[in-house]
């Protein structure tokens, strides 16, 4: 397949953006495809340059990539101004308890509760029931052990929150056990749900 010409690159782009805003959640590369009449490297390289466009640092909103999907959302440095306009109570951050639970099934997923209260030391009911609700992590089928414990592994959202496209972007468990931790904004995943 021949490169686009400049005029077709910026309607297929301007094509793309379109469909990402009124769909208003991640479209994935193959709808991307069937929607542009493309194939799936063009897609790619229209939705990578798209993304360079949204990296000005004046623009509001920013591409996302999770996987093979892509979404538009606002960045977070707008957080404070877009929650005057939604008139939403600012939701409370992760307790520390939360953010270690959330650790421990980002690095060993998928995992059940009792694994995560073994490696804890203490339960984890709350902590798991919170970061179900934040949409930071889902149940992912059951062990086949005695009971049928329930299985845990994060989400896009949690992919899309701290700012990476795959689970093999996270840093290293050294890296992360020494403050690496401190980088990721998950503050404010409903945020960004309610402004997108």
């Amino acid at each position: 397949m021949e490169p686009l010409s400049k005029e077709n690159t910026r309607r297929f782009k301007g094509i793309a953006e379109a469909v990402l805003f009124a769909a208003g959640d991640a479209v994935e590369l193959r709808a991307l495809c069937q929607i542009l009449g493309l194939e799936a490297d063009a897609v790619k390289t229209l939705m990578y340059s798209l993304g360079e466009d949204y990296a000005d640092k004046s623009r509001g909103l920013r591409l996302v990539q999770v996987g093979d999907s892509w979404q538009i959302s606002t960045k977070p440095e707008y957080y404070e101004y877009i929650s005057r306009i939604t008139n939403r109570q600012e939701p409370t951050g992760l307790s520390r308890a939360a953010l270690e639970t959330l650790s421990i099934i980002a690095y060993r997923q998928p995992i059940t509760r009792v694994d995560i209260d073994n490696l804890r030391g203490v339960s984890s009911n709350s902590s798991v029931q919170k970061l179900l609700d934040r949409g930071l992590i889902k149940e992912a089928g059951r062990l086949e052990a005695p009971g049928r414990p329930i299985l845990y592994k994060t989400t896009p959202v949690f992919l899309k929150t701290v700012g990476i496209t795959t689970l093999e972007e996270l840093p290293s468990f050294d890296q992360f056990a020494f403050g690496e931790q401190q980088l990721m904004d998950l503050q404010k995943p409903e945020d960004e749900e309610r402004a997108e």
